[in-house]
């Protein structure tokens, strides 16, 4: 495999269950760069809230998302690459806030196939019971926004080539 090296900082994006913490790490060593699990960026509040079936609030994810910021901020012009769902587009300014080249791969998927996939994972604190509301948040990369969509169907070695070949599209980021 052709390890590519990229000055943007990606964040890999979706709702639970698309693969951010299988597809992150892949992409990172494809690309040549560090990788961060944004569930390690959260505080223990938050994951007792989303363990219990609770959906966090917009207050609960500012925090979050400013921490991921400070990482992406701290890679600027290294290259890296951070999950992180960003189901929001406010959630995406905020990272954006925090470091100006950050792009975008939203992982995506039909609900059923996600399901199927959150259904079979051992270990994680996220319960399928909080998927609906994971879409029903989610909006999509706008055009305007620096990014790449990429179908999660397939094994994850494809979805990081597609994820991959996707970003060689994109121009160099700002910095």
């Amino acid at each position: 495999m052709q390890q590519l090296h990229t000055p943007h900082v990606v964040v890999v994006m979706g709702v639970a269950g698309t693969g951010k913490t299988t597809i992150g790490p892949l992409l990172a060593a494809r690309l040549g760069v560090p990788y961060a699990e944004g569930d390690d960026f959260h505080p223990p509040a938050n994951i007792a809230k989303m363990t219990a079936g609770t959906p966090l609030t917009d207050e609960d994810r500012w925090p979050w998302l400013d921490a991921i910021g400070d990482w992406a901020h701290g890679r600027a012009g290294l290259g890296g690459v951070v999950s992180s769902s960003a189901l929001k587009r406010s959630y995406r300014d905020r990272l954006r806030a925090a470091a100006p080249g950050v792009v975008f791969v939203h992982l995506t998927g039909s609900r059923e196939l996600i399901e199927d996939r959150m259904s079979h994972r051992e270990g994680h604190f996220m319960p399928t019971a909080l998927l609906d509301s994971q879409f029903a948040t989610l909006q999509p990369l706008e055009p305007d926004e620096a990014g790449v969509a990429v179908d999660v169907s397939g094994t994850p070695e494809e979805i990081t080539a597609r994820a991959a070949d996707a970003l060689k599209g994109l121009p160099e980021p700002v910095r």
